[in-house]
C-alpha cells in the first residue's frame, strides 16, 4: 500500500499538468453539460474514479474508510495562523466531539460559525472539512466550531441533526469562551451539513429562539426527494451521483421517515420569512445545483438577505479538494470572504457568479 504522503505528492504533480494534457489523460475532449464546462482537474478525477468501485458497493464502514483515504489526498495544507482545539460536550447521544479553529487575528466582534461536514449523513468526520474550516476561520476572522455528528445507519435521522442542533446551542451559549461575539452564532455546512444548517435556522424559528447570525449553505441538500432537471443532467457526476445519493438516503432515512418532513427537506417549509441572512453556494456539476439555487430564490422572495454563487465548473464536495483543484481552493477563499462581507453588512446582495 502506497504511503499517503507519496500518494498526495503524485496527485499534486498530476494536477499541475496543463489542462489539455489532463483532458487527454481523461479520454480527450471537453466535458460540456447543462451549459457548463467541467474543470479539467475534476474531469481527470472523474475519469480516475470511474475505474474504482463505487461506495454504493461497500458497507458504510468500508465506505467511510475509503472516502477518508481518498479525501486525505485531495485536502489542502493547514491554514497558517489558525490554531485548533479538540473539544467534547454532552450531546443527545452521549459525548459529542467538536473541533475549534481560532485565527491569530480573530475579530472579537464577529459571531463564531458552527460547521457541519458533508457525507450524506453516512460518511465524513472532522477531517473531511478540516482544510476548509481553517480557511473560513482565517479569512472570516472568527472562530469556527466543527461538529463530529453521529452517522447512519447506526444512527439514522434525526440523530445527526440533533447533534448539530446541540452543538449550535452550546456554541452560541459559550461563544465568549472562543473570543467571539457573545450570545450568538452562525451556522454553516456543505451538502448534508447544508441540510442541517438550513434546518437549524428553521428550528430556531419554530422554537422561538433567536436566529443564527448567518446561515452558510454550501451545495445544500434541501429536498431529499427532489426531481429537478439537474438530478438527471448530472446523475452520473463525480463525486456525487444519483445512485450515491440514493445509497446515502437509504441508510440515513429510517423506514418511518417522511421525505416531505421539513426536518428532512427544509425546502418543504412553506414560509421562509424571518430566517437568518444566508450565503448560498452551489457547484455546477452537481445533482443538487437546481435545488440549491431554487432555495436561494425562495429566501430572496421571502425577504431574507441572501448572497448566491454558483461555481459552474466545479463539482459537489469541492470544499474537500483544495489541495488538488486550484479553482476549488479559490472558490473556498471567496466563500470565506462572502461570509466576512455578510458579517460586515446587514444586507448582502443577491447575485450569481
Amino acid at each position: 500500500m502506497a504511503d499517503p504522503a507519496v500518494q498526495k505528492f503524485i496527485l499534486k504533480v498530476l494536477m499541475s499538468l496543463p489542462s489539455p494534457i489532463l483532458r487527454a489523460m481523461s479520454g480527450g475532449g471537453t466535458v460540456y453539460r447543462g451549459g457548463r464546462t467541467l474543470d479539467p482537474r475534476f474531469q481527470f478525477l472523474t475519469a480516475a474514479a470511474a475505474k474504482m468501485p463505487s461506495i454504493t458497493s461497500l458497507a458504510p464502514d468500508e465506505a467511510r474508510a475509503a472516502s477518508a483515504k481518498g479525501l486525505a489526498a485531495m485536502s489542502g495544507p493547514p491554514e497558517p495562523g489558525v490554531r485548533t482545539e479538540a473539544l467534547s460536550i454532552d450531546g443527545p447521544g452521549g459525548a459529542l466531539k467538536l473541533r475549534a479553529y481560532r485565527p491569530a487575528d480573530q475579530d472579537s466582534g464577529a459571531p463564531l460559525i458552527v460547521f457541519a461536514h458533508f457525507g450524506g449523513g453516512v460518511i465524513g468526520d472532522l477531517e473531511t472539512c478540516h482544510a476548509f474550516c481553517g480557511i473560513l476561520a482565517r479569512i472570516a476572522r472568527t472562530a469556527v466550531i466543527s461538529v463530529d455528528y453521529r452517522l447512519a445507519p447506526d444512527h439514522r435521522f434525526p440523530a445527526g441533526l440533533d447533534d448539530v442542533l446541540a452543538a449550535f446551542r452550546w456554541s452560541r451559549d459559550n461563544a465568549a469562551r472562543f473570543g467571539a461575539l457573545p450570545g450568538t452564532a452562525a451556522i454553516g455546512g456543505d451538502s448534508m451539513g447544508g441540510n442541517f444548517s438550513a434546518i437549524v435556522a428553521q428550528e430556531m424559528q419554530r422554537t422561538g429562539e433567536a436566529q443564527p447570525a448567518l446561515q452558510l449553505l454550501i451545495y445544500p441538500a434541501v429536498d431529499v426527494a427532489s426531481e429537478t432537471a439537474s438530478m438527471t443532467t448530472y446523475a452520473d457526476a463525480y463525486p456525487l451521483s444519483r445512485p450515491i445519493m440514493d445509497w446515502f438516503m437509504g441508510h440515513y432515512m429510517g423506514p418511518d421517515a417522511n421525505p416531505v418532513d421539513p426536518r428532512l427537506s427544509p425546502d418543504k417549509t412553506a414560509d421562509l420569512a424571518g430566517l437568518a441572512p444566508a450565503v448560498v453556494i452551489t457547484a455546477g456539476f452537481d445533482p443538487l445545483v437546481d435545488q440549491g439555487e431554487a432555495y436561494a430564490k425562495r429566501l430572496v422572495a421571502a425577504g431574507v438577505p441572501t448572497t448566491y454563487r454558483c461555481y459552474d465548473s466545479l463539482a459537489h464536495g469541492f470544499t474537500a479538494f483544495t489541495g488538488a483543484v486550484p479553482a476549488a481552493d479559490a472558490a473556498c477563499r471567496e466563500i470565506a470572504r462572502l461570509v466576512r462581507a455578510a458579517f460586515d453588512s446587514s444586507s448582502p446582495v443577491s447575485s450569481r457568479a
